[in-house]
């Protein structure tokens, strides 16, 4: 009987084990083994990803040629668009340029951006992350803001060798300064993701709202970064709030905010890499 007890108990035994000796483990070999993981998955991940676009390439093959012929027409006449949206873009910036030539306003080129494609999804109720496919190499750093055609993404959590991990600005971890697009005001506010429902599109809160602030019914405004805190430039949407409520303190108003529904099926984002990233503080861990 007492050995049939101790079999039992030994998978509970030699689990209690590793788990003290990695509690007095000291912390660079922790690091060392952690970024050694992280690196050895990122090949598999982008393997995968690699697959899925093949597993596409061939799904396409088999369609009928009379709708790849349409695509193509309507991404003719897209490029099209799009071709005399980047001329008009030249024409802004040179403007732009010049006419912070002429009063010598000072020039507000902080960051690059560096697209990339997402190879991998990871969503629970704790975080909400995706992984890139680029990291040191193409120079990402950690805190740098992920956007997308929508807007804001999340930021980088995480930098590999040739992968990246981002926080979606869903994930509950995610907190950042915005502002309500209201006529004149832009006091800032916080903003905080939110774990959601499975199949549910991706929410958020807005906390500390002054009473003042009043939303029409029937109406949505929008809510924007506001540029404090220097991670994310002013003016990137977040998603859009439909109506205030009163604070659990009473002295403040918030709201949910519904976040751009693409938010779960993005494939390719871009990354604002800073060009002059702040220095680490002195005596600061590296």
């Amino acid at each position: 009987m007492q050995l049939k007890r101790l079999v039992l108990a030994k998978p509970f035994l030699t689990l209690a084990i590793c788990i003290a000796a990695w509690m007095v483990l000291p912390f660079v070999i922790k690091r060392a083994a952690r970024l050694t993981f992280f690196e050895f998955q990122a090949p598999i991940d982008v393997s995968a990803a690699t697959i899925r676009n093949l597993q596409d390439y061939w799904a396409m093959r088999t369609r009928d040629p009379n709708e790849l012929i349409e695509a193509g027409k309507e991404i003719a006449r897209l490029n099209s668009f799009y071709e005399n949206k980047i001329r008009e873009t030249k024409t802004l910036e040179a403007e732009v340029a010049r006419l912070e030539e002429l009063l010598r306003l000072p020039v507000f080129n902080t960051y690059r951006a560096e697209p990339a494609r997402v190879v991998r999804r990871d969503y629970n109720a704790w975080w909400q992350r995706i992984t890139i496919r680029t990291g040191r190499t193409r120079g990402i750093t950690v805190g740098a803001p992920v956007i997308f055609v929508g807007g804001v993404i999340g930021r980088v959590s995480e930098v590999g060798l040739y992968t990246s991990v981002v926080d979606l600005i869903s994930s509950p971890g995610v907190r950042l300064s915005a502002v309500i697009e209201t006529d004149g005001d832009h006091r800032p506010v916080n903003f905080q993701g939110r774990s959601s429902a499975a199949f549910s599109n991706a929410t958020g809160t807005l906390e500390f709202v002054p009473f003042d602030i009043y939303i029409p019914p029937g109406e949505t405004v929008r809510v924007v970064t506001s540029g404090l805190g220097g991670v994310f430039p002013p003016g990137l949407s977040l998603g859009v709030i439909k109506k205030l409520e009163p604070g659990a303190d009473g002295l403040f108003q918030s709201a949910e905010v519904s976040l751009d529904p693409r938010l779960s099926a993005i494939t390719e984002v871009t990354v604002l890499v800073p060009l002059n990233p702040p220095e680490p503080p002195k005596g600061a861990a590296q």
